[in-house]
């Protein structure tokens, strides 16, 4: 498998794509993401044929190794990127749910799956190239009850980054929230 072992570095590919555009103090990817490469071909297995435990498994992994880091000791709740109710129904399950709570168990940390809502149905980006995904300057989530969320620190967690809108997008929503701290961690990150 591609491992990244970003997790122990701070100045990471993560770190990287997202400097200057939000503002993390933890990030991480466990695998790196190529066309045509098995990390693909994971992906494509968790999200188009319902292989839901591969997210755990991957989440499972990158957990045991989270738990031993100093920088993932405070985090207080893990939050997935959530899909569009639309496209939840059609699928089934947000591919990264099994992997968010597994990193929660494994951090003792509660799971909240509820407070970020997607709120414009978009299509699949698999087809999109850098550019096309970038340009999409739409606020596309929303925050519920998120005074909840006030004085924590959130894990934000995806199955892939590629060009790092989606969790710029989810994070400047979550950063109108009093007082938090933000990390991600995210199943792989393109090449």
């Amino acid at each position: 498998m591609p491992l990244t072992n970003f997790h122990s570095d701070t100045e990471n590919a993560v770190h990287k794509m997202l400097y200057g555009r939000v503002k993390l103090e933890q990030a991480t990817a466990l695998l790196h993401f190529s066309k045509k490469g098995i990390v693909q071909q994971l992906m494509h297995n968790l999200k188009y044929r319902g292989h839901e435990d591969i997210g755990q498994l991957l989440g499972e992994w990158l957990g045991e190794e989270l738990k031993t880091l100093d920088g993932y000791s405070n985090i207080d709740v893990v939050i997935p990127v959530p899909l569009h109710k639309q496209k939840l129904k059609l699928r089934g399950f947000n591919q990264v749910d099994k992997f968010g709570i597994a990193l929660a168990e494994a951090l003792q940390v509660d799971f909240n799956d509820t407070v970020l809502i997607k709120t414009t149905h978009t299509k699949t980006q698999v087809f999109k190239d850098r550019m096309k995904r970038n340009s999409n300057e739409t606020t596309n989530f929303k925050v519920i009850n998120g005074g909840a969320l006030e004085n924590k620190h959130i894990l934000i967690v995806d199955d892939i980054i590629t060009t790092g809108a989606t969790i710029e997008d989810c994070a400047n929503r979550l950063l109108e929230i009093n007082n938090i701290k933000l990390s991600l961690a995210t199943m792989s990150i393109t090449d």
